[in-house]
């Protein structure tokens, strides 16, 4: 079975081979230029992308986006990360969280699949903390968001990905398929 899979980020295409292949579902990685609706509803950004990747592809394909809140900045920065962390380095965001108390971060990695008669989305939401101090490689919020010990940095340092392999929202996505189309 081969599912395309419409990103440039590779984080996120070894996350979905770790899932997929050993269940013999064949990633393959392709890039298109999709305009993104803004929108603070993540299922809305989510579905139009995967609806709009398909009218380019036409083939059966999924496309995932992240999703971070920190409730002590209400909300902030939902579906507007990859911007925010482009624009904010680590620092930034450690002096935004300077006098908060509530140092909590929140996740949510969400796949959404499309063929010619099915939309699908999983979602899964990691809760964390924000740390005092950046540490590891990658972006701004890669260092200063740790997940069960460690910043996304860190992760990265060590080879890995953003979680471990048998936590990703990747799991459910292969079980679905499998039964939707089994071998």
């Amino acid at each position: 079975m081969k599912i395309y899979f419409i990103t440039g980020n590779v984080r996120k295409v070894g996350e979905a081979k770790l899932a997929c292949e050993p269940a013999g579902i064949e990633i393959v990685q392709k890039q298109v230029e999709i305009d993104e609706i803004q929108s603070t509803n993540p299922n809305a950004i989510s579905i139009d992308k995967a609806e709009k990747a398909y009218n380019l592809v036409n083939k059966p394909l999924v496309v995932t986006d992240s999703f971070w809140r920190i409730p002590a900045l209400n909300g902030f920065p939902g579906a507007y990360m990859k911007d925010v962390a482009n624009w904010f380095s680590s620092e930034d965001f450690l002096s935004i969280m300077e006098k908060k108390e509530n140092r909590q971060i929140f996740f949510s990695e969400n796949i959404t699949y499309k063929d010619a008669e099915t939309i699908k989305q999983f979602s899964q939401e990691y809760e964390g903390i924000m740390v005092t101090e950046p540490r590891g490689t990658g972006n701004s919020i890669e260092n200063v968001a740790e997940f069960e010990g460690f910043t996304l940095g860190e992760r990265r340092e060590q080879g890995g990905y953003s979680h471990k392999p048998e936590d990703y929202v990747w799991n459910d996505f292969v079980k679905w398929i499998k039964q939707k189309q089994p071998d």
